[in-house]
């Protein structure tokens, strides 16, 4: 699928900084720093997922239908953070008490938000690679790291971020196998079975349209492991490194965002809607 740059950066940025505020919130960090850098990551990401629409100023209707919608849950949720760590976070940039109900109801609403967002993707059942309970781990996991690079003590942030990169090296084959197995074919899109050999007497298509361009054409590098394993050393083990070296967290935040930017990329651009099962035949695993 293809891979639009807001919607990366979004997740990306809003994942980070809602990771960090959260772990403000549970008292990783008591600096106005953690407070800042949370809402300037969160805000930046956040207004990033607005150039998605092709008319930015209707993002307020993804408010709408909060009983359905991932996407709705993720807005409310995202606003209900910001205003529940704005008292605490106002506090410590002042120096008032630390209004710990507030930071902590703020911080489950964080996490409860970046679960919202994962959910976006993995409740689609079209797409097979992300419908699976891997993908709100994976960006609990990325959330949480980013949080504790910059909030928590060098040892644990550096724990973390090695954590992050077993888990990370592990669900892209993962994924691979899962697809896979799954034997996507037309056969099990007619409900005839996976073996049935069915064809089209013609391609859906005379040439590039909408599905082609963004559902079904795969970037170049898509399941490469040259950028599977840079995405994993950035993410996880170069920070890591980078924090056991008494570097600036700073500096350890910065290249684990440049790794997720990576793995997010990867994220999008190696996952294939099933309407390529009519355009393309089959659903091969990424890393094939």
């Amino acid at each position: 699928m293809r891979a639009v740059p807001s919607v990366i950066l979004f997740t990306s940025l809003s994942g980070a900084g809602f990771g960090i505020l959260a772990a403000a919130g549970l008292g990783l960090s008591s600096g106005p720093g953690a407070w800042l850098a949370g809402y300037a990551l969160t805000i930046a990401g956040l207004i990033a997922s607005t150039f998605h629409l092709a008319h930015p100023l209707r993002a307020r209707f993804a408010f709408r239908h909060w009983r359905t919608s991932w996407l709705s849950r993720e807005a409310w949720g995202a606003v209900a953070a910001l205003v529940a760590l704005a008292p605490p976070a106002a506090s410590a940039l002042f120096g008032g008490p630390e209004l710990r109900l507030f930071a902590v109801l703020g911080a489950g609403l964080c996490l409860a938000t970046v679960f919202s967002t994962a959910m976006i993707y993995a409740s689609l059942r079209a797409v097979p690679r992300w419908h699976h309970w891997s993908v709100p781990l994976t960006y609990l996991a990325c959330a949480a790291t980013g949080g504790c690079v910059f909030a928590a003590p060098p040892g644990v942030a550096a724990l973390a971020c090695l954590v992050l990169a077993l888990w990370l090296g592990a669900s892209f084959p993962l994924a691979d196998r899962r697809v896979a197995r799954l034997g996507l074919t037309r056969g099990w899109a007619t409900g005839l079975g996976k073996g049935a050999e069915v064809r089209s007497f013609e391609l859906p298509r005379s040439g590039p349209s909408f599905i082609t361009r963004e559902l079904v054409d795969r970037a170049a590098g898509a399941g490469s492991p040259g950028l599977r394993g840079l995405a994993v050393s950035l993410a996880g083990l170069l920070p890591a490194a980078l924090l056991l070296a008494g570097a600036d967290p700073g500096v350890a935040l910065a290249v684990h965002l440049a790794g997720i930017l990576l793995s997010r990329w990867l994220f999008f651009t190696e996952a294939t809607h099933v309407a390529a099962l009519y355009y393309r035949g089959e659903l091969p695993p990424a890393g094939r």
